[in-house]
């Protein structure tokens, strides 16, 4: 069984991360954020979001990204290994910046279909770059406590702290 969880601060790099570790690897790839949104940014109900989640996680081979809380007992529980990229404020902010830029301007489409925008990005509570503000250390202090638990409970934890240190562990798979 081969259950790898990819958790981190919006914009650490996971989908991309998770992507190229599931391709790899060869297991399947479970993205969070598109079981999670829904068209014009609705987000799905929790319970409809735990259903899709326990489907998706029913196998037993995956990677998954995310950190959506309501869905942790689901997924934890699965894991065989915790990659949690921690990358510095400095770093995951400046990817904030420049993710949302270029997005805005390819109009790029994520998940159900939507778009990020300028007006969303810089002018909107609901701005990636505020989010990453308002979550980054919340999150990180979280980890701190949550992590060494599970590794005491046998799952296998990877802290991955800088990009070097992520591209050695893909090169190294």
């Amino acid at each position: 069984m081969k259950c790898i969880v990819v958790i981190g601060s919006s914009c650490s790099g996971k989908s991309t991360f998770s992507q190229k570790l599931s391709n790899k690897m060869a297991l399947e790839y479970i993205e969070l954020d598109q079981l999670h949104w829904l068209p014009n940014w609705q987000e799905r109900a929790d319970d409809e979001f735990r259903g899709l989640v326990k489907q998706a996680t029913a196998s037993d081979t995956w990677v998954l990204d995310g950190n959506y809380s309501v869905v942790r007992d689901i997924v934890w529980t699965r894991a065989t290994k915790i990659i949690w990229l921690n990358h510095s404020f400095r770093v995951v902010l400046y990817r904030s910046f420049t993710r949302s830029i270029v997005r805005a301007v390819t109009k790029k489409k994520l998940f159900a279909g939507n778009v990020e925008t300028f007006k969303q990005t810089f002018f909107s509570r609901d701005s990636i770059i505020l989010w990453v503000l308002q979550t980054y250390h919340q999150k990180r202090k979280r980890y701190k406590k949550l992590l060494p638990q599970l590794k005491c409970q046998g799952i296998d934890i990877v802290e991955p702290n800088n990009q070097k240190q992520v591209d050695h562990y893909l090169k190294n798979i």
